[in-house]
């Protein structure tokens, strides 16, 4: 017997920010990104992957030190709060479910985009060096915030990102790409 699609029950199917439909139960946790219908690659994220897909332990660290967060479900800064920081500044390019009550699944959240994989993870660490940046700047210790400004005319994003991605020794099958 069929079971109904409905917000949130079992079966769910996302629309895409392409268009399309894809089933949430397509999505398995070792998955990163896939090819749409529509030609492109779409990045998948979910709850369950660590922050650490995208940014090194030590930044994590400082992160969930330094980032108080209001949620009881969530309360350390991890995935969920980068790709809510992602889905705000690119509300049409994300789209997502809580698929909480669906055990086939894996996860509480499921995030896909209008981004591969690899553009996702530059896109965040572009936004996580605007938060440090926005951080830096309350800070009353003026050579702090030159010393990071200066330090951030050097930083590649693009170079941080590759060369990430292979210090991880990434892999198709890899969970954290």
């Amino acid at each position: 017997m069929a079971q109904p699609r409905v917000p949130g029950g079992r079966g769910e199917d996302l629309e895409l920010p392409c268009g399309e439909t894809k089933s949430v139960r397509s999505l398995d946790l070792g998955l990163r990104e896939f090819d749409c219908p529509c030609g492109d690659t779409h990045a998948v994220v979910m709850d369950v992957h660590p922050p650490e897909r995208f940014l090194p332990d030590f930044l994590v660290e400082v992160l969930q030190g330094a980032v108080e967060t209001t949620s009881e479900e969530m309360p350390e800064f991890g995935t969920a709060h980068l790709m809510g920081i992602v889905l705000e500044e690119f509300p049409r390019k994300v789209v997502s479910a809580d698929v909480s009550d669906d055990g086939d699944v894996g996860a509480g959240i499921v995030w896909v985009t209008d981004f591969d994989s690899r553009r996702l993870h530059e896109i965040i660490v572009e936004l996580v060096v605007e938060l440090m940046e926005h951080a830096v700047s309350h800070a009353e210790d003026d050579s702090a915030i030159s010393d990071f400004e200066t330090k951030m005319l050097d930083f590649d994003v693009g170079e941080f990102v590759e060369q990430y991605r292979a210090q991880r020794d990434l892999s198709e099958d890899d969970v954290y790409a």
